[in-house]
């Protein structure tokens, strides 16, 4: 199964920004869904970005305008571009990749954005 491994995470001022990776451990960009998701204390788990194997990209109406999903093919590596991030973007962000049957998280990096 493919392991994945979060990096990026960090302290920011509000109207900062950070580039969260997610690097995989296969070449798997061709046949899987990849995206990054979040929880914020006491709230569930919600979607933020996901990218398709097929290149195609949903946004949260939250973050559209002010965060990129993209992919280095070569590098087997997940990012996310995040600008002009608010304190309500305070989270723990999660990679996560979805292929055939399986369903894997990575362990989470955590994001706070100060006023």
């Amino acid at each position: 199964q493919v392991q994945l491994v979060e990096s990026g995470g960090g302290f920011v001022q509000a109207g900062g920004s950070l580039r969260l990776s997610c690097a995989t451990s296969g070449n798997i960009f061709s046949i899987a869904t990849m995206g990054w998701y979040r929880q914020a204390p006491g709230k569930q788990r919600e979607l933020v970005a996901t990218s398709t194997s097929g290149g195609r990209i949903n946004y949260a109406d939250s973050v559209k305008g002010r965060f990129t999903i993209s992919k280095d093919n070569a590098k087997n590596t997940l990012y996310l571009q995040m600008n002009s991030l608010k304190p309500e973007d305070t989270a723990v962000y999660y990679c996560n990749v979805r292929y055939y049957v399986a369903n894997v998280w990575g362990q989470g990096t955590q994001v706070t954005v100060s006023p």
